[in-house]
């Protein structure tokens, strides 16, 4: 938010505005994506998507692909969550159904999030792991447990101030960056004799799911795209652009319905062309793991992770290659660690606020709240990366963590669809159809996978 008194979690008349008609004005107003591209493109893209290539070959590129484009309806309906309401998704969960807990009766939804994301810090110590690997490697003189340290120290100082519009700059910066970096990575490639054809890519496109990858793909398909946390996080950074405090308070009124609909389709270009830009760069690395790690049978583990993967290129390029490795990829893991950081603060200090802890909105209390989370969830990283040791293992049980997030997800999207008010903006036809279509791909691929893991011979 550019001005600091504006709370962007109230609304008000004073800050109502119509929604750009034309592209080039609806581009202006773009940024809750770039944000959610900075998160998605890292730990499921570099670390799960890479293994799952190396180990399936191409085979399992529909998972990624799928992944990718299946979740963007629900992460839409998040988004329409915001501007219809205002509602923080913490708020809007503690709506649900079922039983409730504790002092403040706080919805199960709640405590069940707080549950799975006990495990949620292995999975982002992976990730600073990875990024203090690839600075060792350039650096050896200093260890991975002091660059994990060091990586702390830096992101919690980005955050902690908690400010959207520098959040924002800083993630479109790191995505320009990753996105550059993997085009590159991929022209490379078919220059060299791990070249992939057309026909590797059809190969990839048969719905194919070979049990001995099973877990990867899982874990992948939670991990790639928006999972559960993105999809959550996708709430606040609508709410902060102002998304819905431009619509403004409901109002039974044209002029509120043409407002309110004009920022949710500046919301749908967004939450789009970000999908665009994280599924290209997602396929890309997984074409990279499948023509490369898997035809030389090197799967990466522990930290070996870095260093197989920037084998890539030095036989063909040079010693040179291997820097440009190191650097894209301190940049695409350090982008999830920033934007991770910085949703996980917001989300947090929310269900702290639902649960009756704190109060969330009181600018003051929520302020304090995300400074001293962004400096605590880095120390829980560094903690799980020393105990733990192997960043492949540990994003890969994060994503299985967070697909069990998605299905919590799923439940939440279709009872804000059809079991909350919609103010007069019900979806058209085709988007409850393919809001439905998300929600049952989700399931079934769970359901899929759980069969094959237990059931191989079913």
């Amino acid at each position: 938010m550019n001005d600091l008194r504006i709370d962007p979690y109230v609304l008000t008349k004073n800050d109502i505005k119509p929604a750009p008609a034309s592209f080039t004005g609806k581009l202006k107003y773009l940024g809750p994506g770039f944000i959610l591209s900075a998160s998605v493109v890292g730990s499921g893209e570099l670390i799960s998507t890479t293994t799952l290539g190396a180990r399936a070959g191409f085979i399992t590129l529909w998972v990624i692909i799928v992944s990718c484009i299946v979740k963007v309806a629900i992460q839409l309906e998040f988004g329409k969550q915001a501007i219809r309401t205002g509602e923080t998704v913490m708020t809007s969960l503690n709506k649900l159904g079922g039983p409730r807990f504790g002092k403040r009766k706080a919805n199960w939804s709640l405590w069940t999030w707080l549950f799975l994301w006990l495990f949620k810090p292995l999975q982002l110590g992976g990730i600073i792991g990875g990024v203090a690997i690839t600075l060792n490697i350039a650096f050896p003189s200093i260890s991975i447990t002091w660059f994990a340290v060091i990586i702390g120290i830096a992101v919690a100082a980005l955050v902690f101030k908690g400010y959207y519009f520098f959040i924002e700059k800083m993630s479109v910066v790191l995505m320009m960056l990753f996105t550059l970096f993997t085009i590159m990575a991929v022209f490379m490639l078919q220059n060299t004799a791990n070249a992939f054809s057309l026909s590797d890519i059809f190969e990839g496109m048969g719905f194919k799911l070979p049990a001995a990858t099973v877990g990867f793909a899982i874990a992948a398909f939670g991990l790639t795209g928006v999972g559960g946390d993105e999809i959550v996080a996708y709430n606040y950074w609508c709410l902060e652009k102002g998304y819905a405090r431009f619509a403004g308070p409901f109002e039974d009124n044209e002029e509120w319905h043409n407002r309110a609909r004009g920022w949710i389709k500046v919301m749908n270009l967004d939450a789009i062309l970000s999908m665009v830009v994280y599924t290209l760069v997602t396929a890309a690395f997984y074409l990279l793991g499948a023509a490369i790690l898997y035809r030389s049978g090197d799967i990466p583990k522990g930290f070996e992770m870095i260093e197989t993967l920037s084998k890539m290129y030095t036989g063909a390029y040079g010693e040179w290659a291997k820097v440009f490795f190191l650097f894209g990829s301190f940049v695409v893991l350090f982008s999830t660690l920033f934007s991770a950081l910085a949703a996980r603060t917001r989300i947090f200090s929310d269900l702290f606020g639902q649960i009756g802890w704190i109060d969330f909105f009181n600018m003051r209390q929520r302020g304090n709240t995300i400074a001293i989370l962004a400096w605590v969830f880095p120390v829980l990283w560094i903690i799980a990366l020393v105990w733990v040791k192997l960043p492949v293992l540990m994003v890969t049980i994060g994503g299985v963590i967070t697909f069990f997030m998605l299905l919590i997800i799923v439940y939440a999207g279709l009872h804000f669809r059809y079991r909350q008010k919609q103010y007069g903006l019900e979806s058209s036809a085709f988007y409850d159809i393919a809001l439905w279509i998300s929600c049952v791909v989700i399931f079934m691929v769970g359901l899929y996978g759980a069969i094959v893991l237990f059931l191989p011979a079913f």
